[in-house]
């Protein structure tokens, strides 16, 4: 397999060994790939994770342990495309834990890192061809925090 040519590097205090623990224990297809360490102050010891590099359902990432100059924000976020209510919910309910639920189905995880969990009917519920219903549906989704299914496609019916 060819290495994929853009990969986003995200930058910890000094967390960026457990945030991807923490990642990959949450998608399937997950995994450690490769840790690099600080080289330690005497020969043959290795110092603390400098990098963690992951792939998060196949996708490459690599995490830095950087130290605290620069944290996280909502103008970047990792987005999931959830096939049904149970995935969001367990997504949801993991990486609120220590974290904080936003709006529309943003969160941030206990890192300070931006998700969206977003359910894949939400795209055709808000480009359905009615307008009106378009509209129901995206008046819905607007006072919700964890985006639920069943209220969406009940508003964008009229009901």
């Amino acid at each position: 397999m060819s290495k994929q040519k853009i990969t986003p590097f995200l930058w910890f205090d000094q967390q960026a060994e457990e945030a991807a623990n923490f990642y990959v224990s949450l998608f399937p297809g997950s995994r450690i790939t490769r840790v690099t360490h600080i080289p330690g102050a005497s020969e043959g010891a290795a110092g603390p994770p400098l990098t963690v590099e992951f792939e998060l359902a196949g996708a490459p990432f690599v995490a830095l342990n950087g130290g605290p100059l620069f944290k996280f924000n909502e103008a970047v976020s990792m987005s999931v495309d959830c096939e049904s209510q149970h995935e969001v919910d367990d997504l949801w309910d993991k990486l609120t834990a220590g974290g904080s639920a936003s709006q529309c189905g943003w969160l941030k995880d206990k890192y300070g890192l931006s998700w969206q969990i977003v359910p894949r009917i939400l795209g055709d519920l808000l480009r359905d061809p009615d307008p009106a219903k378009a509209k129901r549906a995206m008046d819905a989704l607007l006072k919700m925090q964890k985006i639920e299914i069943e209220p969406l496609v009940r508003a964008a019916s009229g009901n």
